[in-house]
């Protein structure tokens, strides 16, 4: 995987980041079915210029991986893949979206504490899991994730919301207390299962070292339906 985002990141014509930054949200909307390329915010000077090469300047590559690359494309219909599924109880199960992560040495961003089923819900019932893969390892020093031990049965808290006007939640953030959260170090090669309503979250990468992942995000298409006010 980490390879073939190699020759990925190669092939990107990198010019296209201007385009990115000034029509963010059409840009999300249309990744959903393609290979799109995101930077980190602090990639870029006043100008809107890179700072640096593109390849330690990306956030992530999404979110149509699973369907529209080779590699990936195997992993995710892999027995492997699907036993674990087979083994949470989906009944159908699709992968809605799916992304590679860098976490760049430096400045790989902070990401709030949030739930997946917040932005991908299902209804009349939730059903996503993250499946959260690290390709390198993920450590605290390097920007692994942390989580709120049970904050899964306390149900979602609010939803995000496609809209006419773009994306907007339909609810404040809660605070959360730092102290309520542990980390979740884990080992290059090791499967993260993340509940659809666990609170996670994860700082910046201030280390030397760069903390790649590849994440999939599934729900079942049985008993319940895909919310047409998704992103």
């Amino acid at each position: 995987m980490r390879k073939r985002m190699d020759q990925l990141l190669h092939d990107f014509d990198g010019s296209s980041a201007m385009n990115q930054q000034k029509e963010m949200n059409e840009f999300m909307y249309e990744s959903a079915e393609k290979i799109s390329f995101f930077f980190e915010e602090k990639a870029f000077d006043e100008e809107g210029n890179l700072k640096q090469p593109k390849e330690v300047s990306m956030s992530k590559v999404g979110h149509a991986l699973h369907e529209l690359d080779p590699v990936f494309k195997d992993y995710s219909r892999s027995e492997k893949f699907s036993s674990v599924l087979q083994s949470l109880g989906y009944k159908r199960p699709v992968i809605i979206q799916s992304v590679y992560i860098f976490k760049q040495s430096g400045f790989g961003n902070d990401v709030a504490p949030h739930q997946d089923n917040s932005t991908l819900y299902t209804e009349p019932k939730t059903t996503c899991t993250g499946l959260w893969l690290a390709l390198e390892d993920a450590t605290t020093a390097n920007g692994c994730m942390w989580a709120i031990p049970g904050s899964h049965r306390n149900g979602l808290v609010r939803r995000l919301i496609r809209g006419e006007q773009g994306l907007h939640f339909d609810q404040s953030s809660p605070s959360y207390e730092q102290s309520d959260f542990v980390a979740i170090e884990a080992k290059a090669g090791s499967l993260v299962l993340i509940h659809g309503d666990l609170v996670h979250r994860s700082f910046e990468n201030q280390s030397p070292n760069s903390r790649h992942a590849f994440s999939a995000h599934i729900v079942d298409t049985v008993g319940c339906k895909w919310s047409p006010d998704n992103w």
